[in-house]
């Protein structure tokens, strides 16, 4: 596995690379890196696919730009593209997690000639919706927080998860993980919906041990990157769900058209509040080849079920290239 940097639309990208063979790019969500997908890398690739997962920009050791613009649809799905071309490919199949999943799903719809196939994790399609982002918040934020609302004020989430990146990084993960369904039935904290007037860190469910599948190690490298890296720029994606919904009209109804896979967790929150966009997805993505729902695992799927979803990525993987020729 070699890491390497690849300048691409305009901004410089950290990159993990291992594999020769049909390219194959792995997009993280947040607050993670290219390292959360530590456990498909090796494996895709002795499968002889040449994968590629960067830090995608504001995360990592990749760059951050200052403007909040510089993090919309159009500049993220625009490094996917530039990056398959610094790579000297045609094409690739593109999967994503959580935030990358979005991104992957509009690198798909925009540059369907670049990219061939989709996986999609945690995350479903969601389809643009008639309204404006910020007029559903109104709604969900009536009587408590909502992150996402909560992270358009710059500098105060940010300054929260920067008080104590490493409290602030084991405490999402497990917030937001599988163990914590089963080890805290009755906790029903959450940082997606909180009361107002409280902060969002506060929230947080911080255990006094890790989760099974996050080691002492795993949790270093995470934490030293957003010491490194901060919060800003992976926040300041969030900060143009509006300006994305602005700049898409022409994506209303668009179905994806590729082979797709959708893998989740039973016990991730992300696709039970999105389970109308799950369902869509049978009519939006009419090529879909299955929603795989792994039980007992929360949001952090390919981490939380490494073998699992590595096998359902190999075997979707073969199917396409079997068909390809």
């Amino acid at each position: 596995m070699a890491a390497r940097f690849i300048e691409t639309n305009g901004v410089r990208l950290h990159v993990v690379e291992e594999g020769s063979g049909p390219l194959v790019l792995l997009c993280h969500g947040w607050p993670e890196t290219a390292y959360s997908w530590r456990h498909q890398i090796g494996a895709l690739a002795a499968a002889g696919y040449r994968v590629v997962a960067p830090d995608q920009r504001g995360y990592g050791a990749s760059d951050a730009p200052e403007a909040v613009d510089a993090y919309d649809i159009a500049q993220l799905t625009g490094d996917l593209a530039g990056l398959v071309t610094a790579l000297g490919a045609e094409s690739a199949v593109v999967i994503g997690h959580d935030w990358g999943s979005n991104v992957a799903a509009h690198a798909a719809l925009l540059r369907p000639d670049i990219f061939h196939a989709l996986g999609l994790l945690s995350v479903p399609y969601v389809a643009r919706s008639r309204t404006r982002p910020s007029a559903r918040f109104e709604r969900a934020t009536r009587d408590r927080e909502f992150y996402q609302a909560y992270f358009q004020q710059p500098g105060r989430v940010e300054a929260e998860l920067e008080e104590d990146v490493r409290r602030a990084l084991l405490g999402i993960l497990y917030t937001a993980g599988g163990d914590r369904t089963h080890e805290r039935p009755g906790d029903n904290r959450s940082f997606a919906f909180f009361a107002k007037g409280e902060r969002m860190i506060d929230n947080l469910i911080v255990p006094d041990h890790l989760p099974h599948w996050l080691s002492a190690d795993d949790l270093d490298v995470f934490t030293d990157q957003f010491r490194r890296s901060g919060f800003r720029g992976a926040i300041n994606w969030y900060r143009n769900l509006d300006r994305n919904w602005a700049i898409t009209p022409f994506l209303q109804g668009a179905k994806i058209l590729q082979p797709t896979i959708y893998i989740a967790g039973s016990a991730d929150g992300v696709p039970i509040m999105l389970a109308d966009d799950v369902a869509a997805m049978d009519s939006l993505v009419p090529n879909l080849r299955g929603k795989h729902v792994l039980d007992g695992i929360g949001h952090w799927t390919q981490q939380e079920a490494p073998e699992a979803v590595t096998r359902l990525l190999l075997d979707f993987l073969g199917k396409l290239k079997a068909e390809r020729g």
